[in-house]
């Protein structure tokens, strides 16, 4: 049985971060393990190649919800990376730390010692930020890239309508006054994604000490007691167990970790005997404290050249294509979300409760259902899309199977509260008012239907359930907690009640951030490592 100090399962966002903090001292073997293959395609490196690996079956789960209530009973499509690098190398680059107020609330939840100063303390040791001129601050692994120089000059009316509408400007949504229309740090270097793979794993991998396996299905953690010490994986058809000599450490993700866990034996006891099950431990909340972002665009005409005109035409992509070759810039370089904020919907809110994001560019349904940011509509277009920043409602992921390759059942719960639908109608009602200002009014041609200046209230309600989607930030389904009656695991992310396995990935949160989530979950595995060693 081959033994290694410490087992990651998962190459993603958390799991190459970890890889590299744990393997640094040169004293420790590492192991990773991933379910998807390297992350050498083009389509990854590339920044806009997401719209290519959005659906592609060899680096995307392709999970699917089921039929949600709240959406009315629509299943909506979750896309979580299959690859090294996992959804940072499938994702649309954007880095949003979090505001103080998230990190602050997780340490008054129980999770102690994860404030707000905690986490931007790790931040600044984790980031190289890039100015657009070059410069550059902080000596970090990950590279945080301003790209305002490079933006399409369609959103300087973005800029104008926000200041219209009476609402803030800031330089950098990451920054000490984080509330404000803005251009979007993105996680890219010299014009390639630079991912938790690109900017962790990889220099790991160059120590004797560390390990990458791929193609390997984890079907189970072995347990001794209440110590966990192995883990049993299929690769090729075959049946290996590994021995951790250390620690375990799941990072399979906020879909993947808690379905490992209940594999395992460990979760809702129920369930597991109608799966067939033996049960370790009657962990009712693995797999819940299920929240996402859910968002919703609105598409419209416009009466000027956007990224449409560059990006639709095959004489077009050829240009761009050729740019980018030889400069590494253009919009392949960049991610088609390039401006937008967090804002307060109303001035009485006490914190930004809504993120906007604004793109030069439209990507209409297509008779498949299928949108492709690389094939834009044929007409010069441009989206304004938001997302409520801290929803309420909680939901569950579990196990359908005891086969582990079984895809699991998501079930969003989404806008189950007052509060959820609430901040919905507040957040289409901002976006209503920078539409309505001279400077957006003197952009638009028309809008695509529904066209969201004539929508109001329960109007705006009922076209988020009818068209909204996850925005890919499911977090929480291994709550992190001092009390094990309401948490999965402690604040230094060891599983309540048992030894030598923790969990590390955005599944520990236990209340979503103010943003997109690929940052603070980067963040949080910087930080635990540090927990970790301090174990040795």
């Amino acid at each position: 049985m081959a033994s290694y100090d410490y087992i990651i399962i998962g190459a993603g966002s958390a799991g190459c971060v970890l890889a590299e903090r744990l393997s640094a001292s040169g004293r420790h073997s590492v192991l990773v393990l991933e379910a998807g293959g390297r992350d050498r395609s083009p389509w990854v490196r590339l920044p806009l190649g997401y719209g290519k690996t959005f659906f592609h079956p060899e680096m995307n789960w392709r999970y699917q919800s089921e039929a949600d209530p709240g959406l009315g009973g629509r299943s909506d499509y979750w896309p979580r990376g299959r690859v090294v690098g996992g959804s940072s190398s499938i994702n649309a680059l954007v880095w949003a730390r979090g505001l103080p107020h998230d990190f602050d609330d997780w340490a008054a939840a129980g999770a102690t010692g994860w404030s707000w100063e905690v986490a931007r303390r790790t931040y600044d040791a984790m980031e190289t930020r890039v100015s657009a001129d070059g410069g550059r601050e902080g000596q970090g692994p990950l590279h945080v890239q301003d790209v305002s120089d490079q933006i399409h000059k369609v959103n300087r009316h973005f800029f104008a309508g926000a200041e219209e509408a009476g609402l803030p400007r800031t330089e950098d949504c990451n920054g000490a006054t984080p509330e404000g229309a803005t251009t979007y740090r993105i996680t890219t270097r010299d014009g390639l994604r630079h991912s938790a793979a690109r900017a962790y794993l990889a220099p790991a991998l160059k120590r004797a000490n560390v390990t990458l396996r791929t193609g390997v299905t984890v079907t189970r953690i072995g347990f001794e007691g209440r110590r966990a010490r192995s883990v049993h994986l299929r690769h090729h058809g075959h049946e290996e167990v590994l021995q951790a000599g250390r620690e375990i450490i799941l990072s399979a993700g906020a879909v993947s970790s808690p379905r490992l866990l209940q594999l395992s034996g460990v979760g809702p006891a129920q369930l597991l005997r109608e799966h067939g099950i033996e049960v370790r431990a009657d962990a009712p909340h693995v797999g819940g404290n299920l929240q996402d972002h859910l968002g919703l665009n609105y598409y419209f005409k416009a009466n000027e050249p956007t990224l449409n005109d560059q990006l639709r035409p095959l004489w077009g992509k050829a240009l761009a294509a050729l740019r980018y070759a030889l400069t590494r810039r253009g919009p392949l370089a960049l991610s088609v979300n390039q401006c937008g904020g967090l804002f307060r919907s109303t001035p009485e809110a006490p914190v930004p409760d809504q993120q906007i994001y604004f793109n030069p560019v439209s990507y209409t349904t297509t008779p498949s259902g299928t949108r492709n940011v690389v094939n834009p509509d044929p007409f010069p277009g441009f989206i304004i899309g938001y997302q409520p920043t801290r929803p309420t409602s909680r939901g569950r992921i579990d196990i359908s199977s005891a086969d582990p390759e079984a895809a699991p059942r998501i079930r969003p719960n989404s806008l189950a509260t007052e509060e959820d639908r609430a901040a919905v109608i507040a957040g289409g009602t901002l976006c209503r008012r920078i539409m309505q200002t001279p400077a957006l009014e003197g952009l638009i041609d028309s809008a695509l239907d529904p066209d969201l200046r004539e929508l109001q209230g329960e109007q705006i309600l009922e076209d988020f359930r009818r068209r909204c989607g996850t925005v890919f930030h499911p977090v929480g389904t291994c709550r992190m907690g001092a009390d094990p009656a309401s948490s999965v695991v402690d604040p230094r992310l060891r599983l309540h009640g048992f030894e030598g396995l923790r969990v590390v990935d955005a599944s520990i949160f236990p209340n979503i951030t103010s943003g997109n989530t690929n940052a603070p979950t980067m963040m949080a595995a910087h930080h635990a490592a540090e927990l970790i060693l301090e174990a040795t």
